[in-house]
């Protein structure tokens, strides 16, 4: 008999009644250390004082209003995201994948405004993923979400990840722009060099096309600057984000410079539940805290912890971990066992991680953590290593 919840999540047999900083309880009494973050979502972890007050005075106010009428925690985060990024304005709505649909949208329809309907399509890159509509699965072009769901849409063509030649060979006449992820997070933590996405840049300038960067998951302070792409120096015309913008209630936004807003005239896209009142006054409470003077500084440098740490426990045991990859608060361990295991083996410890293509797990801590929780997560991570070895090596090691 089928359950009353659709059965299209393979969920872990446990339930979290409460939670503070890091720090995960179960029903039945057990603590969690979080660096899951549901995702990289909880990037304030849990119940943070200021984001948990921003949205219970809101709910107490006014929850929903609709698009119909102006909404000022909308206007506010907007113009502290423009402010704060290379954007003249902002289109929010509920998730990751709405925002990349807005995002593409916008590109079909500005070279459309500009007298080029013929350039719809996007290059994307292998490994990607964009989410999980029927366009973005075609975007992420992974056979594994495609099958079943009948013929792909259309207008994405995909390139290497990382190749400039790749990129600059697939585009066409009909090519609209580029949207790539500045580190691949479902794909397996996978950063795009410094040089790929300045080369995005000039490619995308040299032939008249838009670059778009999805920061779903990389964005929002994760990597120690509000974006990753701000690493490279490289200006975009458009950046889809979500996950850790409102740090776990649903919010998503697309980011744009004039040139690509100006596309989205009124009756062109919306969203009823998109920019609300609740899900921006929770994402005005994220903000207060991640563009506060020395959270990115802080960010970064916890990153640098965790990365070490990691390199040291991969290097302890090779038999489990070959290397690490990723940045900031976004680290990936490269399994040479099943993935699947090593996330066991560390909720066994008590560790909430993360499982990731390319047999990687993710490590995305909320942005909050501290450094004695990064050395307690290792300690975790070290003791679940073990548990993943044969019992002869586990014996040698001891």
């Amino acid at each position: 008999m089928i359950p009353s919840l659709m059965p299209n999540y393979n969920r872990i047999d446990v339930e979290f009644s409460h939670g503070e900083g890091a720090w995960l309880t179960a029903a039945d009494g057990r603590r969690f250390l979080d660096f899951g973050a549901g995702i990289a979502t909880s990037s304030l972890g849990h119940g943070h004082p200021g984001l948990t007050r921003a949205i219970a005075d809101q709910a107490a106010k006014v929850i929903h209003v609709s698009n119909l009428y102006r909404v000022p925690q909308a206007e506010r985060l907007a113009a502290r995201l423009v402010a704060a990024s290379f954007a003249d304005s902002v289109f929010f709505c509920n998730s990751g994948a709405e925002a990349n649909e807005a995002l593409v949208k916008a590109f079909r329809k500005t070279m459309a405004r500009e007298g080029k309907p013929e350039r719809y399509r996007v290059i994307c890159a292998q490994g990607a993923f964009h989410g999980r509509t029927l366009a973005m699965i075609s975007a992420t072009g992974n056979s594994k979400y495609l099958e079943g769901f009948g013929p792909p849409v259309d207008g994405f063509d995909h390139v290497p990840f990382n190749n400039l030649n790749a990129l600059r060979d697939a585009i066409t006449p009909e090519t609209a722009g580029i949207l790539v992820e500045p580190i691949q997070g479902e794909g397996g933590i996978r950063p795009a060099t410094m040089e790929y996405l300045r080369g995005l840049r000039a490619a995308a300038d040299e032939f008249g096309l838009l670059l778009g960067f999805d920061e779903v998951q990389c964005g929002m302070g994760r990597t120690g600057k509000l974006f990753a792409h701000e690493w490279a120096g490289v200006v975009p015309d458009a950046v889809s984000t979500a996950k850790g913008i409102a740090g776990g209630f649903p919010l998503g936004a697309l980011l744009a410079g004039e040139r690509v807003a100006a596309s989205l005239v009124p009756g062109s896209h919306g969203t009823t539940y998109g920019g609300g009142p609740l899900a921006c006054a929770a994402g005005n409470a994220v903000l207060d805290t991640v563009l506060a003077p020395g959270f990115l500084d802080a960010v970064e440098r916890t990153g640098r912890r965790l990365r070490a740490g990691l390199e040291t426990l991969a290097a302890r045991h090779p038999d489990v971990f070959s290397g690490v990859r990723g940045q900031g608060l976004m680290q990936g361990l490269v399994c040479t066992v099943p993935n699947g295991e090593v996330q066991n083996a560390c909720f066994a410890e008590g560790l909430l991680i993360v499982a990731a293509g390319d047999n990687v797990v993710r490590l995305v801590p909320p942005l909050i953590v501290r450094d004695a929780e990064v050395d307690e997560a290792l300690a975790r991570l070290d003791a679940a290593a073990r548990r993943c070895k044969p019992a002869t090596a586990r014996d040698a090691a001891q």
